[in-house]
């Protein structure tokens, strides 16, 4: 399925940005060498799911995914099927994602936090053909618990060792595939402009949509954050994100495999399982939120206990980075941070060391990509666009200093959200630059203005350890409880996830409530529980304008001190 104009293709295809190879293309490439470690489970994997942790050669892995992209076929997966995935960092996501592109599916990847709530909104917009889950995650069994919604209409594969009756069981054992699948793989003609992928995002416009990108549009981005690393097929990458959007499809399942090199996955997050696998495995390269990272170098007695030495670059982003960051990991351990600046929708910023030797100017500056007669090493800034544009009037921003909004065109940019005409009328210029609702202004020095600063967001998306979260998504479910008059959320900063989730309701008269009757509430309605508020305020009024909207950026300042 091709959702790209053909104007866009025919462009950068003679541009020679896009080209023919699909994701499994580059596996083939990287499977040139076949003896080579190429994916490494968690090594506390038995800790929350069925099996034990293995650890793949590129010549086993090619086994594993022709096996598994059997089972899918045998179960009626076929090219243009829309799947919805829900699985953990275990290797057998990054393998359902070759092996369902080997048969031309699209993957609907989802957090395994999403609840009946994420998950009724995924099948009510993607109408999908399947769901493909595990049958234990921390003593959940989710083929259960979440496969009720989709097998009444849809079929259900669960990996695991409690598989019911109803639902096609899967595994990573070796076996000839079907000669109907042989067959079918071999005369399929796949397209580096099919859909591969449709994430989900809270966007620029609030509520989440679907976010379709092609296999060269993640290419790009893949492309991008293995310029930003320096990667090569001698690093071994080290994988804290889920798997199911930006920072873990741009920032390291495409980059494994462009470079061929060594992916080692980890789940759920836990600083001193993370540590001790950088340790344990000689992690050469990884990603981590800019909380994280500074919450480390404020702790002296984790960083001399701290195996660090075989890690020569790390990526951060999300949020801000702070100067005293990046300066200390350069200075004083000789580990370059570089500055990521990414999105589903196919943002790639970003600030490397290369591109950016001085740490200091690395943390808050971003190339001003698309800028004539600059040049940057990084191979996507040659393909991309950028500029700014006022608010009010809509006019291009060129002076130093002035704040507007950041917009993107380029090889890297999705084609618009799913089946949202209207969110996609607001998104896009007439000239079809993507506007990101992220904030930025020239920098004010006549020697680096050629650079951006990053301001803040011109929408009020709520960013929990890399996870975006609608406000007025869980607005609108506040609307109905029956003690409140009215309630808004926002986010709140925090030092490890950068930001929380607050609640700031009015109480109906002769009513009270407690933070845990608002939790309750929303878990009824079955919504992650990574979007649950987790302090509430009581105020008299909520602050609006003169339209009648919230003003969030009255609500935050609510939680800078306890609650008396």
């Amino acid at each position: 399925m091709q959702t790209t104009p053909q104007s866009r293709i025919d462009e950068f295809t003679q541009a020679k940005w896009w080209g023919e190879q699909t994701i499994y293309d580059l596996f083939v490439q990287a499977e040139k060498r076949s003896d080579h470690l190429a994916l490494v489970d968690p090594a506390n994997r038995a800790t929350f799911t069925d099996g034990f942790p293995q650890r793949l050669t590129y010549g086993q892995l090619s086994q594993h995914i022709d096996a598994l992209s059997d089972l899918y076929f045998r179960g009626g997966i076929r090219e243009n099927d829309i799947v919805v995935i829900q699985l953990p960092n275990i290797i057998e996501l990054p393998i359902t994602y070759l092996a369902l592109a080997r048969l031309g599916a699209i993957v609907s990847p989802v957090p395994v936090q999403y609840g009946a709530h994420e998950l009724n909104q995924a099948i009510e917009k993607l109408d999908p053909a399947a769901y493909v889950t595990v049958s234990n995650l921390k003593s959940q069994n989710l083929s259960e618990a979440h496969g009720r919604l989709f097998e009444q209409q849809y079929p259900v594969f669960s990996f695991g060792d409690d598989v019911g009756a109803a639902i096609i069981p899967l595994n990573l054992q070796c076996h000839t595939p079907s000669p109907a699948w042989q067959t079918y793989v071999e005369t399929r003609t796949a397209s580096a402009n099919d859909i591969l992928t449709i994430c989900w995002t809270s966007g620029t416009t609030g509520s989440p949509k679907g976010v379709p990108r092609s296999h060269n549009h993640w290419i790009i981005s893949g492309i991008s954050s293995s310029d930003s690393a320096s990667m090569t097929s001698e690093d071994i990458i080290l994988n804290p994100f889920p798997m199911v959007n930006m920072a873990g499809l741009g920032g390291f399942l495409f980059p494994w495999l462009l470079s061929g090199n060594t992916l080692v996955l980890h789940h759920p997050f836990d600083l001193n399982q993370f540590l001790q696998q950088i340790a344990d495995e000689s992690v050469s390269y990884t990603i981590a939120a800019p909380a994280l990272l500074n919450m480390l170098l404020k702790d002296p007695d984790i960083m001399a206990a701290t195996d660090l030495s075989s890690l020569r670059a790390i990526g951060s982003g999300g949020s801000p980075l702070t100067e005293w960051m990046v300066s200390t990991f350069q200075n004083d351990y000789n580990i370059p941070v570089s500055n990521i600046f990414g999105s589903n929708e196919g943002m790639c910023l970003s600030s490397s060391a290369v591109d950016l030797p001085n740490p200091a100017d690395r943390a808050v500056f971003f190339p001003r990509y698309g800028l004539p007669g600059v040049q940057w090493k990084s191979r996507v800034s040659k393909m991309t666009k950028t500029r700014l544009v006022d608010a009010s009037s809509g006019k291009e921003i060129v002076m130093a200093g002035i704040q507007g909004e950041l917009e993107i065109s380029g090889p890297s940019v999705f084609d618009g959200y799913w089946q949202s005409e209207q969110d996609n009328l607001q998104v896009f210029s007439e000239d079809g630059y993507f506007r990101t609702g992220d904030v930025f202004e020239i920098v004010d020095d006549p020697i680096n203005s050629i650079y951006y600063r990053f301001v803040g967001r011109s929408k009020d998306i709520i960013v929990r350890g890399g996870m975006n979260i609608s406000p007025d998504e869980i607005d609108s479910l506040l609307a109905g409880h029956p003690k409140l008059a009215a309630a808004a959320v926002t986010g709140y900063d925090d030092d490890l996830l950068g930001e929380r989730v607050g609640a700031v309701v009015v109480v109906k008269p002769g009513e009270s409530v407690a933070l845990l009757d608002i939790t309750d509430y929303l878990r009824q309605l079955g919504i992650a529980v990574f979007k649950l508020p987790e302090q509430l305020r009581v105020v008299a009024s909520l602050p609006i304008n003169a339209t009648g909207k919230v003003v969030r950026r009255d609500l935050k300042p609510l939680f800078e001190k306890p609650m008396p």
